[in-house]
């Protein structure tokens, strides 16, 4: 579920970058060429853009900051119920790494 909420998320924002994007390309296309309301009401959309991906990338970044408390927690919680089986897996993972950083 956590997964498919940042992938949703990332997609909005992807979404919400591109049309920032391609509505900066309008305003600068256009800059020479437009009246004073063509050109306030282009700036007033690229501003609503902006505002809407800011929005979006406060929501992701606050999703993977709790997403991170969780892994965090339950990572405590794991360790603390099973700290032998814990440095049995750092041990391994230790030693793996030894032995690839060796071969090179």
């Amino acid at each position: 579920m956590a997964r498919t909420t940042a992938k949703t998320a990332q997609d909005v924002l992807m979404a919400d970058f591109q049309t920032l994007v391609r509505d900066t390309e309008k305003l600068l296309d256009h800059t020479k060429t437009l009246a004073g309301d063509q050109a306030d009401e282009l700036r007033s959309q690229i501003h609503e853009s902006l505002l809407r991906a800011r929005e979006t990338l406060k929501d992701t970044e606050n999703s993977l900051r709790e997403r991170g408390r969780e892994a965090l927690v339950a990572t405590e919680d794991y360790v603390q119920a099973n700290p032998w089986q814990s440095v049995g897996i750092a041990a391994g993972v230790g030693f793996i790494l030894g032995l690839l950083a060796t071969r090179r």
